[in-house]
């Protein structure tokens, strides 16, 4: 046996169990998967917003001599 055949023999082994590999994880897309759930998007609840503007303290800067 010449190390092409043996190189042959071993490349169709490597391509065999690539190929079952890909078909036992499933196929790509969604052929053979059951569909997803469709789910309703519902809104967050948003924070209540503060009915008046909070009150700031006073603004202290350094003014220079």
């Amino acid at each position: 046996m010449t190390s092409q055949s043996f190189a042959g023999l071993l490349g169709t082994i490597v391509a065999i169990v690539v190929l079952g590999a890909a078909v036992y994880y499933g196929p790509i897309g969604q052929f053979g998967k059951p569909p997803k759930p469709a789910t309703l998007a519902q809104p967050e609840a948003q924070p209540a917003a503060p009915a008046a503007p909070v009150p700031r303290g006073p603004v202290i800067r350094e003014v220079p001599n």
